[in-house]
């Protein structure tokens, strides 16, 4: 059995903002699995427990670059929120969105190989990179990118730095850059409910099935009698129907008419879209947690054993 510590709580308590208590009984049932246990809390709490799961836990900026059919957008990481403000930093990540739109490098290494000079460093960017990490003193990293040509026109929205959004469409410059903001504030996982990831809807299928399996035990431990299998069945294909129309775009209320949605929108503009790309910092990168109590004891003992 895994030892849950009391930081592990922690992490799991702020991607899901449930109860100290129910993440410690969940990683504890999931034998110290930080996701396991986060979708145990999702079967348990149901919705509740996603509304913070997707909280960015990294540093650093999205940047996009448009030059006519062909365009770039790269994440690039660094350690610190102080960094993302440094006006040297973010010229390197904009010229790096610029090369990724006008030299469609096959990898980080192949960008990194690109021309680029900057603040008396180079000649390639990633010895400005290099530069950059010893003139600011801190880590930073390109992530990852695309390189966009040939499916259309091309529309992208940055929301800050922290959220990137790169949209090919043929038709309405201004309906697809309204689209962009959408997909920047909803977050899509596809363009229609067909298109989404088999994957995903195995694992929210699971997490209903795990729901329907809670409130069956819950049922017999309070003396009701459980509903029948076919009506489990039902309760379970709708809410996998319902998150499909919660996470395609097509399906989804559009932000700015919450009559309509925004494939009403995109045919009553002429406009359709080929695909969008979607970019927030951090995305799936787990930041340290530092035990600051037991980094001070660490030195402190090592304190007394210098002595």
């Amino acid at each position: 059995m895994a030892a849950i510590t009391a930081s592990m709580v922690g992490e799991l308590r702020a991607k899901t903002d449930a109860p100290m208590m129910e993440c410690k009984k969940a990683l504890t049932e999931a034998d110290g699995n930080m996701e396991k246990a986060e979708e145990l809390l999702r079967i348990k709490l149901g919705n509740k427990a996603g509304k913070a799961s997707g909280r960015i836990t990294a540093e650093g900026v999205v940047t996009a670059f448009v030059d006519g059919a062909a365009g770039g957008m790269i994440e690039i990481n660094c350690e610190t929120d102080f960094v993302t403000k440094n006006d040297s930093f973010l010229a390197m990540a904009n010229a790096a969105a610029m090369l990724v739109a006008k030299n469609n490098p096959a990898d980080i290494a192949a960008l990194g190989a690109l021309a680029y000079e900057q603040d008396g460093f180079g000649p390639t960017l990633e010895d400005v990179r290099k530069g950059l990490i010893g003139k600011i003193g801190e880590n930073m990293s390109f992530r990852r990118f695309k390189h966009f040509t040939g499916n259309g026109k091309l529309a992208s929205y940055l929301h800050g730095t922290r959220i990137g959004v790169m949209v090919e469409f043929e038709g309405d410059d201004t309906s697809a850059k309204d689209v962009a903001m959408h997909i920047a504030a909803m977050k899509p996982v596809a363009i229609q409910a067909s298109d989404v990831p088999a994957d995903l809807i195995e694992k929210e299928r699971a997490v209903a099935a795990g729901k329907a399996e809670e409130d069956r035990k819950t049922a017999e431990a309070e003396g009701k009698k459980p509903q029948p299998a076919d009506i489990v069945a039902k309760r379970i294909e709708g809410g996998v129907q319902k998150y499909l129309k919660e996470v395609s775009l097509h399906n989804q209320p559009f932000v700015k008419n919450d009559k309509q949605t925004v494939e009403q929108m995109l045919k009553a503009a002429n406009t359709s879209i080929k695909g969008f790309t979607l970019y927030v910092v951090g995305e799936g990168i787990e930041k340290k947690v530092d035990d600051f109590a037991a980094e001070v004891a660490a030195q402190v003992a090592a304190a007394k054993a210098a002595a």
